[in-house]
């Protein structure tokens, strides 16, 4: 049997109390979805602006195409697990090797084979399946909006293929790199910070810019948790109350904030120096914010950090993995399976994902004696940044994961089976998931994608 992966769409753990500072309750607005029924398969370009007054449009304001997966050497193995709750954070460190050539435009996104699409079944009641053949490469000339081929270009115009999602809309705003992404308890406001030195607030409802925060210096990571947005910069941490409009300046980290995490009433925050800070929160006090400590152990800045059950793990530029009682606050172990620094850090039911820029995902799972090891590891073929995870309409868990050559893949679990691809002008660092199925990515030149999963169609009929 195959093991079995809920994620909890908005990634909250259920640490609730009456009168908890951070009070973890799960309630947000949506976007919605534009368009009409096109007649060609031209992908609208007024759409992609946010623009388009027409309804319908003769051209595409969505393009679902047949993705090429890879036949994967390996399935992971079978488990069956407990159905817990989900709390990811990740971050990177600026300045990072990036396996591309920024020079060459005209570079490739490569598919590895072909896939049948199950497209019903004929009078007789035989499946029928449709073979469809797709361009092998992206068009960056089009995703920088200057291909001059149009319809004529050998090369694939579209933001996204595959099956089973759909984009939302394109955000712009940022002049530099998206590095936090977060939705706040009962806020119709998305909200979104950047290495341009800015947080932006966007209306979930036009999604239009309805607010701009400068910072004055680079925003290293954003989250939030409940009423709470939390905003990392150099040597310090910004936490806002959105309902009370409380602002705190929370001292002590060296250097920037790469990624931050809230469990059992505690922010922690990972920082340049290798540390992670730890602030308990106290309410009804002036400074609800108290540092209660200040765990040591990496020797290089933290990347990304997670929690699940009573564990706090972080990633860091050394190449390991810590794993921290978040009851004690000490190290009970140091993971070394990666030989490049992980990036970022996922808890699904009783696994630990970890993706690095040795290419790979590992899996890891619990062993009898207490110990972690790795149960899986999927290769890719560039650095892996990000990771994300939810459950479609149909309960199919599907994994989100951000590449340094610009592209994001879907994969379906436990198979990782490519369920589908995103391009992007930049690579994409941040990946959120949001409630009904919305997931948001940021990439490398500010832009901010609102995607959402749908159920995948072309079930096999039995």
């Amino acid at each position: 049997m195959m093991y079995s992966m809920e994620v909890k769409a908005s990634r909250r753990f259920t640490y609730q109390r009456e009168r908890s500072l951070f009070n973890p309750v799960n309630e947000r607005a949506g976007g919605r979805v534009g368009g009409g029924w096109p007649t060609k398969k031209v992908l609208c370009v007024y759409f992609l602006e946010g623009r388009c007054n027409r309804n319908p449009c003769r051209f595409a304001h969505t393009e679902s195409q047949t993705l090429p997966v890879s036949n994967h050497k390996k399935s992971p193995p079978s488990y069956n697990c407990p159905k817990n709750n989900v709390r990811v954070s990740s971050g990177s460190e600026e300045g990072t090797t990036h396996v591309q050539n920024r020079e060459n435009p005209d570079r490739t996104v490569p598919n590895k084979s072909s896939l049948d699409c199950s497209t019903g079944s004929d009078d007789s009641g035989s499946k029928r399946t449709l073979e469809r053949t797709t361009p092998k490469n992206v068009c960056y000339h089009w995703l920088s909006g200057n291909c001059v081929k149009g319809d004529e270009c050998r090369f694939w115009h579209s933001w996204f293929c595959g099956e089973g999602f759909t984009m939302l809309a394109k955000l712009e705003g940022h002049k530099k790199a998206v590095s936090g992404i977060a939705l706040p308890l009962r806020s119709d406001k998305l909200y979104s910070g950047s290495r341009d030195g800015t947080v932006q607030l966007w209306d979930c409802h036009t999604g239009q810019s309805a607010s701009v925060i400068n910072l004055g210096a680079e925003v290293g990571s954003l989250i939030c948790e409940g009423p709470w947005v939390f905003v990392g910069m150099p040597n310090v941490v910004k936490a806002w109350h959105i309902e009370s409009s409380a602002e705190f300046s929370l001292d002590g980290p060296v250097g920037e904030v790469y990624s931050m995490v809230v469990a059992n009433e505690m922010l922690f925050a990972g920082a340049q120096d290798g540390n992670i800070l730890v602030w308990k929160g106290i309410p009804n006090t002036q400074n609800p914010f108290q540092l209660a400590a200040l765990l040591k152990g990496h020797t290089r800045p933290v990347t990304c950090l997670a929690v699940g059950g009573k564990r706090l793990y972080s990633g860091s530029m050394d190449n390991t993995i810590r794993v921290w009682d978040l009851d004690t606050l000490e190290a009970v172990m140091t993971l070394n399976g990666h030989t490049d620094a992980p990036m970022s850090l996922l808890c699904w039911d009783q696994y630990l994902l970890s993706c690095s820029l040795d290419n790979t995902i590992k899996v890891w799972i619990m062993t009898e004696e207490g110990n972690l090891e790795v149960a899986y590891t999927h290769n890719e073929d560039h650095g892996v940044l990000a990771l994300g995870g939810l459950n479609d309409p149909d309960g199919n868990p599907v994994l989100i994961c951000s590449c340094n050559d610009d592209s994001v893949h879907l994969y379906e679990l436990p198979s990782f089976m490519e369920r589908g691809r995103i391009f992007s002008r930049r690579e994409v660092r941040v990946i959120e998931t949001g409630p009904d199925g919305l997931f948001f990515t940021g990439d490398g030149t500010g832009m901010l994608s609102v995607w959402k999963i749908l159920a995948k169609p072309n079930a096999e009929m039995a």
